[in-house]
């Protein structure tokens, strides 16, 4: 059995939302750490002109703290980050994945997809937080069913179930993760909606932003509705996403009692 804790490993301020946050998980099994996702890394709040420059930062408008990073959080809970021994990876977008670099050691897993996006000459990447040639292991498509969506299972020396679920469109290699503890699904769709009232309201402003972010925005709205349907038939299922400061708070509290 795992313990899994929720950490806030970015903030951006944006048009649309002031308290824009990062909402990566921590997996303790036994003697070592899995992290799904890591938001901003240390490097990038020492130096983010180098690590991410000038543009990204002001279109995104990060908000850089060293105590938010991933590393610094491990620590004050009281763990040593060298036991980090795999990042599960939604997608390498850099708000993502800055904190790779902070684990050097730890194995990467990401979709075969994704992936190959990233080594393309896709814009949005950046290369840095891959710069410090970690272990990658990608996985590719197959027959296993999760829920009516595909289900890639991430191959580990770890006891807890974990799937990588492909939710293509906000990239064209675009996870989320699914992953069995006490009983219970959490379903972290990272990307797949910016803001939960995406499920229920076609005309915020924030379905513009998803727009634009959208390697295939087709793609994106059918990913959508899939998430809308699993909401409807499988209220058992926890679902929540990266950047819902509202969904983050709720996990926060609860881990606090």
């Amino acid at each position: 059995m795992a313990n899994i804790y929720h950490l806030n490993c970015v903030k951006i301020v944006s048009p649309i939302n002031a308290n824009v946050c990062g909402h990566c998980l921590l997996i303790e099994e036994k003697n070592k750490l899995i992290l799904v996702d890591t938001g901003v890394g240390l490097l990038d709040t020492q130096k983010p002109l180098e690590r991410i420059g000038k543009k990204l930062i002001d279109m995104v408008g990060y908000r850089f703290d060293e105590s938010q990073t991933a590393i610094r959080q491990i620590e004050n809970l009281g763990f040593d980050p060298k036991k980090v021994t795999d990042c599960i990876i939604s997608h390498l977008d850099n708000d993502h994945v800055g904190g790779l670099a902070d684990f050097p050691d730890a194995t990467i897993h990401v979709g075969i997809e994704e992936f190959e996006n990233f080594t393309s000459d896709n814009q949005r990447y950046l290369k840095t937080p891959l710069s410090h040639n970690p272990i990658i292991k990608t996985y590719k498509k197959n027959a296993c069913d999760w829920f009516g969506f595909e289900a890639r299972r991430i191959i580990a020396d770890i006891e807890t179930e974990i799937f990588l679920i492909p939710l293509f469109g906000h990239t064209l290699g675009h996870c989320g993760v699914a992953l069995k503890n006490h009983n219970k699904w959490l379903f972290y769709i990272a990307d797949a909606y910016y803001m939960r009232v995406e499920l229920t309201d076609n005309n915020h402003l924030v379905n513009e932003l998803a727009k634009m972010r959208a390697d295939d925005n087709e793609l994106r709205l059918s990913t959508l509705n899939k998430i809308r349907k699993l909401t409807k038939e499988h209220p058992e299922i926890e679902i929540f996403s990266y950047h819902d400061i509202k969904e983050f708070k709720i996990y926060k509290n609860r881990s606090k009692k």
